[in-house]
């Protein structure tokens, strides 16, 4: 089995594109640049956490200290912005579970009220200078709430496959030997769409059949589900433009990723009996977990990702 030690494409560019919402990074390096890697490497076991008590206490965007406390200080106006945004522009109710400063701007991780679920976060600028938040310059990146919303109809249409897939993973985690992350931390940092536990699903804008299936539940967003598999052409699907990324951590704290486990994992998704179609990741962490980033993976994570993915057609 290959494995790979590079990060889940999905995962980390949704958390490089938090930690500098507004703007794009200043090419300048820091002068103290040097200093601050040496103060990380310090802090190192700091930072991470036991996955199974991480929550998303702790998360913070690059160069969000100073805009956290004026986006804590102005949850209440800013939750009220970005739910009557999310009913202005994508028809869909939402509740907020956490507002992060960010670079020059807060983060709101917001999870969906009902059918299709998903996880996402938008932005509202704040002007730190005079301690101002844009509550009417709300926005969302490009994209990422429509891969929501297509990774939660996706889910819905195929909710007997995806039962096949919870299945198996949850008797494979009943064993004790592996685990997936709290559901507090994927409703206070996850924000990457359709997620549980234990995977996740990202869409294409390529894929005609996931992109009519968005445009008839923005069009109607309280058409029956029934009626959303008939408009699903499954024959225009591409399994290859939808990932379903399956990410476990080991249960015990000291203990390195199971080769064993990692192998059986992969095996068992490419032979699994009426599980969704898609292109699966499959990535195998130890028990710690960055409570900065909520990124798990690491140099000693077993993974398999692009261009390596498990097809499932």
């Amino acid at each position: 089995m290959k494995h790979t030690k590079k990060l889940v494409i999905g995962s980390i560019s949704t958390m490089l594109l938090l930690g500098g919402c507004v703007s794009v990074e200043n090419s300048k390096e820091n002068t103290n640049s040097n200093s601050t890697e040496t103060t990380e490497k310090d802090n190192q076991d700091e930072r991470y956490v036991s996955v199974q008590d991480y929550t998303g206490e702790g998360y913070m965007p690059r160069n969000g200290e100073e805009t956290d406390k004026i986006a804590k200080d102005h949850k209440e106006e800013i939750s009220e912005a970005v739910q009557k945004f999310f009913i202005d522009t994508y028809k869909t109710e939402v509740k907020v579970h956490n507002v992060v400063g960010s670079q020059d701007a807060a983060t709101v991780f917001v999870e969906s009220v009902g059918v299709p679920h998903f996880y996402t976060y938008a932005v509202v600028p704040i002007d730190k200078k005079n301690n101002e938040v844009k509550l009417d310059r709300v926005f969302t990146q490009e994209g990422q709430v429509e891969d929501a919303i297509k990774g939660g109809l996706y889910y819905q249409i195929f909710k007997e496959e995806f039962a096949q897939l919870d299945n198996y993973i949850e008797e494979l985690v009943s064993k004790g030997e592996v685990i997936g992350r709290t559901t507090e931390s994927l409703e206070n940092v996850g924000g990457v769409g359709f997620m549980t536990p234990y995977y996740f699903i990202s869409t294409s804008i390529h894929d005609v059949a996931l992109e009519k299936l968005y445009k008839t539940y923005m069009e109607n967003p309280n058409i029956d589900i029934n009626e959303l598999k008939e408009v699903f052409e499954s024959s225009n699907f591409e399994p290859k433009r939808l990932t379903i990324s399956v990410q476990l951590y080991m249960s015990e704290k000291n203990e390195q990723p199971s080769e064993e486990i990692f192998n059986q994992l992969c095996k068992d998704i490419e032979v699994l009996q009426n599980i969704p179609k898609g292109s699966y990741s499959v990535t195998l962490n130890d028990n710690l977990i960055d409570k900065l980033t909520a990124i798990g993976i690491k140099d000693n994570s077993l993974e398999i990702i692009d261009p390596n993915y498990i097809v499932r057609e």
